[in-house]
């Protein structure tokens, strides 16, 4: 009768991506010699809070072959950007039979995945690039929100609209989500007027900013999200960080950056001869988001009241996109 293997111990997890990880663990050497092949058994980790747009994964198990430690894990797992697993391994020797003897499990280890690539963003802005439709002209950036907003920002602020953390909505793996701070502007316009929408979903005020005091050839514009949330219209989120401000490391290493006179999305056209003003425009066929990196003074710009039917919208923060899409997802996860 063959001994009974040993119980696999000291579990490492190394090499984490959004989308593969490597494993191992220890094992006597006669184990080593012996066995044929791994059982690795791997789930999300319970949630007290699931989120309700998120398709639930199902606890996988997978038989691999035998091979030196540490072992590669990709592909077969479809795992998510950003979600806390877990792990736990079994080794077997495959018998004559057909029939395995296999070791106890071991204990289970818990790790998180990371965050996009640069490779994967690239991949999300290759599809985004797709949807963009052609680009209109605009010629200010602008912020709707309810008089409560304004009122706080001017009596306890100073008039200054402070950077927030970037919420988890939009697509898991972002690099932004809850790591990046900074104030969120909107610039599409209407068709036949060329001006912001009149209705808004977010409070009948609105601050606006000239265009060039934002975009300019001191910014940099960088690319960080393309999603929708079970819609038919998707949205790109963009950066705008100053040059070598804080915001602007931080995107450097982790975003596409896009060059500011030729983009698909948003585009500063510099002005062609003397006396000329330079011109703005964004993409007709999504709606972009613009998070600009640095505070704000109301002083900058103008609030004024918007016409219109202001129905607050159920809020979207924290939502995930759809995963089911296949205009804006890519293959390594949502």
């Amino acid at each position: 009768m063959d001994t009974a293997l040993s119980t696999p111990n000291n579990i490492q997890i190394c090499e984490v991506t959004c989308d593969s990880f490597r494993i191992a663990w220890d094992m006597t050497p006669e184990d080593t010699a012996r066995a044929t092949h791994f059982f690795i058994d791997l789930s999300r980790k319970e949630s007290r809070d699931p989120n309700r747009f998120k398709h639930r994964d199902v606890p996988t198990k997978l038989v691999a072959k035998a091979v030196p430690l540490p072992m590669a894990v990709r592909g077969h797992w479809f795992l998510s950007p950003r979600t806390e697993y877990c792990v736990a391994v079994q080794t077997a020797v495959r018998q004559a039979d057909g029939e395995y003897l296999v070791s106890d499990w071991s204990q289970v280890v818990e790790f998180c995945t990371g965050d996009y690539a640069m490779d994967h963003l690239k991949q999300l802005l290759g599809k985004a690039q797709g949807s963009a439709g052609r680009l209109l002209r605009f010629s200010v950036f602008y912020r709707n929100q309810h008089p409560d907003y304004f009122h706080y920002v001017r009596t306890e602020c100073g008039g200054l609209m402070r950077p927030a953390l970037k919420d988890n909505s939009g697509s898991h793996g972002s690099p932004i989500n809850s790591k990046l701070q900074g104030v969120f502007l909107s610039c599409n316009t209407e068709f036949d007027t060329g001006l912001p929408p009149n209705d808004s979903p977010y409070g009948p005020l609105r601050f606006q900013i000239p265009a060039g005091n934002l975009l300019n050839p001191n910014t940099n514009l960088y690319f960080a999200d393309f999603y929708c949330m079970y819609t038919a219209y998707h949205y790109v989120v963009l950066v705008l960080a100053p040059s070598g401000s804080e915001g602007d490391n931080f995107c450097r290493s982790s975003l596409p950056l896009l060059d500011l006179t030729a983009n698909p999305f948003l585009t500063y056209i510099p002005p062609q001869r003397q006396g000329e003003d330079p011109l703005f425009c964004h993409a007709s066929d999504v709606i972009l988001e613009v998070l600009y990196t640095e505070p704000l003074y109301l002083e900058q710009g103008s609030v004024l009241e918007i016409s219109g039917h202001h129905q607050m919208s159920q809020t979207t923060a924290n939502a995930k996109k759809d995963p089911s899409c296949k205009v804006c997802n890519i293959s390594v996860g949502r």
